[in-house]
């Protein structure tokens, strides 16, 4: 029951990436649709890599102490929905303003674009579940191989990407960076958890 709930919720969070895409290939055409390898790249990761990743999920004993739930209630709760929909559109504004600013090079951007659905990978792991992202992730290390694929696979392709993902290789420093910014997808998720308990 539990991978069937992952894998579900997976194609909930992928709905998210078709909405983005679109809105960036079509809605802003001269600056993003060109990089079409780029996008292929963040397709297999999103379809192929994370779909693997969250199937090989165990299942969860502690499901077994939540209260029964009705046969009739729909799979997807309310709360879930607004973290759905809630991901969603701040990750859409958020690149949005990234490209129409201009802040940041279109190397940056892809490379921002990845890790942000990287760090949202671990999140998935543990939706709707009370639990910290943490909990069991190295008792699992098929997620935690294709997990460091992905993130090899994409400097990789920044670094040496070239005219075929029309990338530059980016400094050290800013790698960094962006690893330490878009981890915010996953410290926040984190420190609500945290104080959840507290509050319990």
């Amino acid at each position: 029951m539990t991978e069937g709930l992952l894998f579900l919720l997976f194609f909930f969070f992928q709905a998210e990436d078709g909405i983005r895409d679109f809105c960036l290939s079509r809605g802003l055409g001269d600056v993003y649709k060109r990089q079409v390898t780029q996008m292929l790249w963040v397709n297999l990761i999103m379809d192929t890599f994370a779909a693997l990743a969250l199937a090989t999920e165990p299942a969860n004993d502690a499901v077994m102490k939540d209260k029964p739930r009705s046969p009739k209630a729909f799979i997807i709760t309310k709360q879930m929905w607004y973290e759905i929909f809630g991901v969603g559109i701040i990750f859409f504004i958020f690149l949005v303003t990234l490209l129409y600013t201009k802040a940041v090079s279109l190397t940056e951007f892809f490379t921002i674009f990845v890790l942000l659905q990287w760090w949202n990978l671990f999140n998935a792991r543990v939706f709707g579940q009370r639990r910290s992202i943490f909990d069991g992730l190295l008792k699992n290390p098929a997620f935690a191989g294709i997990a460091l694929v992905i993130l090899v696979g994409q400097f990789l392709i920044v670094q040496y990407g070239g005219a075929m993902f029309r990338t530059e290789p980016l400094s050290m420093e800013t790698w960094v960076l962006i690893l330490a910014g878009t981890s915010i997808v996953t410290v926040v998720r984190e420190l609500f958890y945290q104080i959840s308990k507290i509050f319990k």
